[in-house]
């Protein structure tokens, strides 16, 4: 069988486990942590229990699908993701997007820990993301394209949509969570960057750098999943003089102390999402 027979498979677990039909989709990145503080009357499914999904080698990734609501909309929340630097091939970093496609969840807001490579970030702050930049070395649809997922050659214009972009600053105005927006260097990791690295990816026009999110969201396009995202910033990588040693519990704990905001921020997002998906 192939990635989507496998995707197919999952779906159909899912489907046979929970009776729910979510229509949106959160993925929690590093430190996200528990999304019961996100999500109403949430099940839970750890990921070794659902077919060909990983158990997350990264301790700050609980590894659990939940299946709930936010303001009455059903949404699924993958609390954990999986990365290029934990040895997995592709396909088993996106099947769980590939999943929840094929389990006919129509849009996705995934979040991620980065680092601030702008001049006016501070660890803390929230960034939505409106472009990305993939250095990765690695691409989701390299090979074989099959047709079921989407195109061989799908658009990438507006990967992270215009309306959801606007939607979500409207909705940090009326929150009062201060929002940057920018454009998101993807690498492969794990080793957090150089301070000439740093300064590369800034000149090339990132704001933000990170390991994640990248394979997703072209896995996601390719499916025609409406796409949003937001990184936490949790340590400051430009200009070079403010760059301090970080730590993974570091970045941890950036998120920890954001994580209030984050999840009221994205309650809001979907809410304000509504039945576009």
């Amino acid at each position: 069988m192939g990635a989507f027979e496998h995707a197919e498979e999952a779906a159909l677990w899912l489907q046979q486990k929970t009776g729910l039909k979510p229509r949106l989709a959160i993925v929690l990145g590093t430190g996200g942590g528990d999304a019961t503080a996100l999500l109403e009357q949430p099940v839970r499914i750890p990921f070794g229990d659902i077919p060909y999904f990983h158990v997350p080698s990264v301790l700050s990734h609980q590894g659990q699908l939940l299946i709930g609501t936010i303001h009455g909309i059903p949404v699924a929340c993958l609390a954990g993701r999986f990365h290029t630097y934990e040895g997995l091939p592709m396909d088993a970093i996106v099947h769980p997007i590939r999943t929840l496609g094929r389990w006919g969840v129509q849009g996705v807001i995934l979040t991620n820990a980065a680092g601030g490579i702008h001049p006016d970030h501070q660890a803390g702050d929230l960034s939505l993301i409106r472009d990305h930049i993939n250095l990765m070395g690695k691409n989701p649809l390299t090979g074989p394209n099959d047709a079921r997922f989407g195109p061989r050659f799908p658009d990438m214009l507006h990967a992270y949509d215009p309306a959801w972009r606007d939607l979500a600053k409207a909705c940090s105005s009326e929150l009062d969570i201060p929002l940057h927006e920018g454009v998101y260097v993807g690498l492969a990791g794990p080793n957090l960057e150089t301070p000439a690295e740093y300064a590369f990816c800034h000149r090339i026009g990132g704001d933000l750098i990170g390991m994640s999110t990248v394979p997703e969201v072209i896995a996601a396009r390719h499916m025609g999943l409406t796409v949003g995202a937001v990184s936490v910033v949790t340590n400051v990588c430009y200009p070079p003089e403010r760059i301090l040693e970080t730590t993974h519990e570091d970045v941890v704990a950036s998120v920890e102390g954001a994580k209030e905001r984050l999840f009221r921020f994205l309650k809001a997002w979907v809410w304000a999402i509504g039945d576009q998906v």
